[in-house]
């Protein structure tokens, strides 16, 4: 959740004018007026954090243009509106500022996230030897959770502490030394990317120092810990890593194939009335840097480059209309090639319907015990991911099941067919009609036809949305079956889920096609 409330510069006296008479109040104005502090109006904003100055929990930077600002956030996942699945972890990032979709293009802490009861002792601040910090405060003692970790050596000898923290309007933090008029960048984020690469940011390496760029993506919508898959240049090309195992999945050339790509990607981004005239991307290489850089040529778009969580490289693009992201480039464009894609005792083949199957535990227990756990063999079934994927098992496995069996009361029949090929599959497996349907705004050809069209549709809608919520890749993304009676109870209001990993995976026709696309919450 993205906070909106400004950094304001004089909180606490302000917290403690409220404790005083009306004739205190008015001095107290007047010795404000006074002050001479950098300005900031409590209506706005501020764009930088100076020496002296914290910013806390529910405060925030913004850029001067106003598209991006800083503060501290907790990643969610909403069901509805009124029902939002909060991560019990705070972090530092920035994020887009004028849309309605709370979308991350960077976070500092990912590995040291905040949580309760140290949230509300939790401040940014300049430390006294010029480093950017988030500290805690535990009574008398301070302890610091991140840090730029820059030795500013450039003061030496000089007792006033000058470094500033200024949020750019490319979305870039930057920390500054700013003696004189000319600023001296000491530290900024854009070298230090997460799973995003804004307009203006270099990706690359330093020939000289050995610094190396990496963007390395989250673990889920809401835990933003280092994920599966990282991106990189190294002496051979662009890189696409699955983290561990440590293999390469994926990989672009340097050299003259490299110059080539910018364009054959700009030819691509021309023909394409979605991206033309969008971006211009560079290739530089020289004796010092290697790197890629786009710039936006349009800066009423919003626009990012992004590591997704399924492996791919995907250049995203705010649509004001449908008010959500649309990825309009991906690469690798066959979403097998990442590795790990299906997950484990699973095979994934791009040109089949469809391309994640399981395989192995049917070949040991029998056809029987095979069709109780998945239905039949080599399909999705009633087996939530963490059964297969060696993690902890909690209740959420059960609400997995519980909407996997929802689904079969909706249609009156079993989700798989009693026969089926692979032809037909994609097209015969329920859930992947539901959400597809769902989508479309169909819901009616999905009830059982038995019961004559003699049902309510606002109540049939509702149940389609609880079964495809329950049946969520990630468990913190799925209801609890509290939230579930409540929704069908209609106490309770439910937005549109997005599709499952696995059934997005499912709907991947041979063309590349996705009949159901889903939603993308970040973090960004």
């Amino acid at each position: 959740m993205c906070p909106s409330h400004p950094i304001h510069r004089h909180s606490n006296f302000f917290q403690f004018c409220s404790s005083m008479n009306l004739q205190h109040i008015f001095l107290g104005l007047l010795l404000l007026a006074s002050l001479h502090t950098p300005p900031c109006s409590a209506a706005g904003a501020a764009d930088t954090l100076a020496a002296g100055q914290a910013l806390a929990v529910g405060d925030r930077l913004v850029s001067r243009n106003g598209k991006f600002a800083l503060g501290f956030f907790q990643p969610t996942s909403a069901i509805s509106k009124s029902n939002i699945t909060t991560s019990p972890n705070w972090y530092l990032g920035i994020w887009f500022h004028k849309i309605p979709v709370c979308t991350t293009v960077w976070v500092a802490n990912r590995e040291e996230p905040i949580t309760d009861p140290k949230l509300q002792l939790t401040q940014l601040k300049i430390s006294s030897d010029g480093d950017l910090v988030i500290v805690n405060h535990d009574g008398s003692t301070e302890s610091t959770v991140w840090s730029t970790r820059i030795a500013n050596t450039s003061r030496t000898g000089s007792s006033t502490n000058t470094t500033t923290a200024v949020l750019l309007d490319s979305g870039n933090l930057a920390l500054v030394e700013s003696p004189s008029s000319s600023n001296v960048t000491l530290w900024q984020s854009f070298d230090y990317p997460t799973d995003v690469v804004l307009p203006g940011a270099k990706f690359g390496r330093n020939k000289l120092t050995g610094f190396n760029r990496v963007g390395i993506t989250r673990k889920s919508l809401i835990d933003l810990g280092l994920g599966s898959y990282s991106v990189e240049i190294d002496t051979s090309g662009v890189v696409l890593k699955h983290q561990s195992p440590s293999v390469v999945y994926w990989r672009w050339s340097s050299g003259a194939s490299t110059l080539k790509l910018i364009p054959i990607l700009k030819t691509m981004l021309e023909s394409n009335p979605q991206t033309k005239g969008l971006i211009d991307p560079v290739y530089v290489d020289d004796d010092a840097e290697e790197y890629y850089m786009y710039t936006s040529l349009d800066n009423s778009s919003l626009t990012f480059v992004s590591l997704d969580i399924s492996g791919q490289i995907k250049l995203n693009v705010w649509s004001q209309a449908q008010q959500s992201w649309q990825a309009i480039f991906s690469q690798p464009a066959d979403p097998c090639t990442p590795y790990g894609t299906c997950g484990p005792f699973t095979t994934c083949n791009g040109t089949s319907n469809p391309f994640c199957e399981y395989f192995g535990m049917a070949a040991f227990v029998g056809r029987d015990f095979s069709r109780v756990l998945t239905t039949f063999r080599g399909t999705a079934g009633y087996l939530a991911p963490e059964w297969l994927g060696g993690v902890a098992i909690t209740s959420k496995v059960d609400v997995y099941s519980f909407g996997m069996v929802l689904l079969e009361i909706i249609s009156g029949r079993r989700n798989s067919p009693e026969a089926y090929s692979s032809s037909n599959y994609h097209i015969e497996f329920f859930p992947v009609q539901a959400v597809s349907k769902l989508h479309e705004g169909d819901v009616q050809s999905l009830v059982d036809p038995q019961l004559h069209g003699d049902f309510n549709l606002e109540e049939a809608e509702r149940v389609c949305k609880v079964a495809c919520w329950c049946i969520q890749d990630n468990e913190l993304d799925r209801p609890t079956m509290g939230e579930v009676v409540r929704v069908l109870e209609a106490l309770q209001e439910i937005d549109m889920p997005p599709v499952p990993r696995l059934l997005a995976a499912i709907t991947q026709g041979p063309g590349g096609a996705i009949i159901a696309e889903g939603s993308d919450s970040s973090l960004m």
